[in-house]
């Protein structure tokens, strides 16, 4: 039952998100800020509450005389008597979609228990703090909801039906009444507050502050509501007369119209099971208790990190610490896509726009909707995710075009005058398309500052963008590119260094190399080069000239089908078979691994088996886009 009703939350909010996305783009998408504008709708009602009470005076006739001189200043007491009401019941309405919403997408399980049993008790609080508010202007309104307040607490055994006695005659309410509700309309807010800050303190990175065109818009409306329809209280109270019709706030108020339509106890049992099921959701239905977690491995930087279950990748890194890049935290803007490069996960519930199929099949996944599944081996982008969120951008020229074999192509792009491009070797960068689309490509030289740009395009049969590179780019054409990014670069250290380099993952090895060559690198590198047949080596004397010129450097082709007319002696096989054929023990050693997905899936658990340590492999996985994409 609860599994149902969560997927049909979540089919609901999906489509009135992806609504609100197209209506005023993500980042200004209210329903990704509800704890935020909450908190902002707090700041508004205790602002605008200070000031109705600076004129507010607490007596049985005064009580009732100043609200209404201050809603007569209707050029300032009235609009802010008005934007306090309507900002009460903005902050219900936000919460409750915030309670709703981190049910039905499952964010209140394991240990998100403690920020969902505070939020159960901030609504009582809320509930508490607004319905005492309507009771201080003691009109028609006020005395119904005193005096039903006063009846629906009675029923409970610590009262014995002693609080509506005090209101059985006008003589019995006095001065202190107004008081003690003062007191109580200030005293709830600050525990209210305090409990709000306690309950954001297991969320990583929380934010209490919503864009500020979002604070700009809320605080436009309500305004416009508060000129449109103001509030402005009713007769005085009569405690010799019952109210009749009111203009009720169901906001907070509809409790009591149902308490006299069934009974104080009838009421207090919804109140109290409503209660209770809410507090008891984290636990329902009951599930077997969870792993550890799970162990992730992070680029930039190879953090090590520990994820909760349950937890997502966003959650983990932020809690430890890591800056990783992230807007709306609910699947619907892309800022925290990320590439999963070893091991699973699920992928939760995301816009499909943002997260489209063909991505996920080749590793992409929105870390704030991710949880692990095994242990992980991730790459963000530190500051740079969406494609309005870009690296440097620039427009450049294809001086020069080689082709290199049947299906590779070697670019080389001339940067504008006066500019550069600052990268580090094993980086990469966007070649971004008409449409906005972006295609990456590694840098495949050594940034020595040349104002040109070496990149390897593999054709991809169908695709976008490769095809046009092998029939209609021509030398002089401009593309636009942006960048640096990428996190695959050498480690200092002294142990031998083993580069795997599937096809075109020759490129970033081959950025790799040149800079280490110019370094001055003394350790031992070995560079296996696997390839289909002798033609795919498309570079090979390159690599063959290194091995004669660096005494500290072993070039190793690789053929996994050659044929009869390759003339092939060498080695053959699959290109991380003959590392373990080569290094019985790689305990000592470092492998950087750049190839296809599927290469870098089935070579990293060999490698560990036989002895690698995991913090001494480092991956840049490339998935070629499906046909049509790339």
């Amino acid at each position: 039952m609860v599994g149902r009703l969560q997927r049909a939350g979540r089919w609901g909010f999906l489509r009135v998100e992806a609504a609100f996305n197209a209506a005023f783009g993500d980042r200004l998408n209210p329903l990704y800020h509800l704890g935020e504008i909450t908190f902002f709708l707090f700041w508004i009602v205790a602002a605008s509450g200070l000031y109705l009470y600076a004129f507010f005076k607490t007596g049985v006739t005064e009580a009732y005389t100043s609200v209404d001189r201050l809603t007569a200043q209707w050029w300032l007491g009235g609009i802010v008597r008005s934007l306090h009401r309507y900002a009460s019941d903005a902050m219900v309405l936000t919460m409750v979609l915030h309670l709703l919403r981190h049910f039905c997408f499952d964010r209140h399980r394991g240990f998100r228990w403690f920020s969902w049993a505070t939020g159960v008790a901030l609504t009582w609080l809320v509930y508490a703090s607004g319905i005492n508010g309507f009771m201080l202007p003691w009109d028609r309104l006020a005395q119904f909801v005193t005096v039903g307040t006063a009846e629906l607490l009675d029923r409970l055994p610590i009262f014995h039906g002693a609080l509506v006695r005090n209101f059985i005659y006008a003589s019995s309410v006095n001065d202190r009444l107004f008081s003690l509700l003062s007191f109580m309309h200030i005293g709830i807010p600050l525990v209210l507050l305090l409990l709000m800050w306690v309950h954001i303190q297991r969320v990583p990175k929380a934010s209490t502050n919503p864009p500020r065109h979002i604070a700009a818009a809320l605080i436009s409306t309500l305004i416009v509501l508060a000129l449109a329809y103001p509030i402005v209280s009713d007769r005085p109270a009569d405690l010799t007369a019952a109210p009749q019709a009111l203009r009720l706030d169901w906001f907070y108020l509809g409790v009591l119209p149902l308490m006299y339509a069934w009974s104080a106890g009838g009421a207090w049992l919804l109140l109290g099971s409503a209660t209770l099921l809410l507090a008891l959701l984290p636990w329902l239905p009951p599930r077997r208790a969870g792993t550890e977690g799970f162990r992730l491995t992070v680029h930039p930087g190879n953090h090590e990190i520990r994820a909760r279950p349950g937890e997502t990748v966003l959650e983990a890194g932020l809690r430890a610490g890591l800056a990783m890049p992230y807007e709306c935290r609910n699947g619907g803007c892309g800022v925290c896509k990320g590439t999963v490069l070893y091991g699973r996960v699920e992928h939760g519930a995301v816009q499909k726009g943002v997260l489209r199929d063909d991505e996920r099949a080749v590793g992409k996944a929105l870390f704030c909707c991710a949880t692990p599944v095994t242990d992980l081996e991730l790459e963000y982008e530190p500051g740079a995710a969406a494609a309005d969120l870009p690296g440097k951008m620039l427009e450049v020229t294809v001086a020069r075009m080689q082709k290199a074999a049947e299906d590779v192509m070697i670019l080389h792009l001339k940067l504008p005058e006066g500019s550069r491009m600052d990268f580090r070797a094993g980086q990469y960068f966007n070649v971004v398309l008409e449409d906005g689309a972006r295609r990456a490509f590694s840098f495949a030289t050594a940034p020595r500052g040349s104002d040109e740009i070496e990149m390897h395009v593999r054709l991809i049969p169908g695709g976008r963008f490769t095809p046009r590179v092998f029939t209609d780019l021509k030398e002089g054409e401009r593309l636009r590119i942006e960048g640096p990014f990428g996190r695959f670069e050498l480690r200092e250290g002294d142990r031998p260094i083993l580069f795997v380099a599937g096809a075109t993952g020759f490129a970033p090895v081959k950025s790799l190399l040149e800079h280490a060559f110019e370094a001055g690198l003394k350790r031992r590198m070995v560079l296996y080069w696997g390839v289909r047949r002798r033609k795919d080596l498309y570079m090979a004397e390159l690599p063959e000239r290194w091995a004669r010129e660096h005494p500290n450097f072993t070039f190793v082709p690789v053929l996994s089908e050659p044929q009869p007319s390759d003339q092939w002696t060498g080695r053959t096989g699959l290109v991380h078979e003959a590392i373990l054929h080569d290094f019985p023990d790689l305990s000592g050693c470092e492998i950087y691994a750049c190839g296809s997905v599927r290469m870098v899936e089935t070579a990293r658990p060999a490698f560990v088996a036989q002895g690698l340590h995991e913090d001494a492999c480092f991956a840049d996985a490339f998935f070629p886009a499906q046909s049509g994409t790339a």
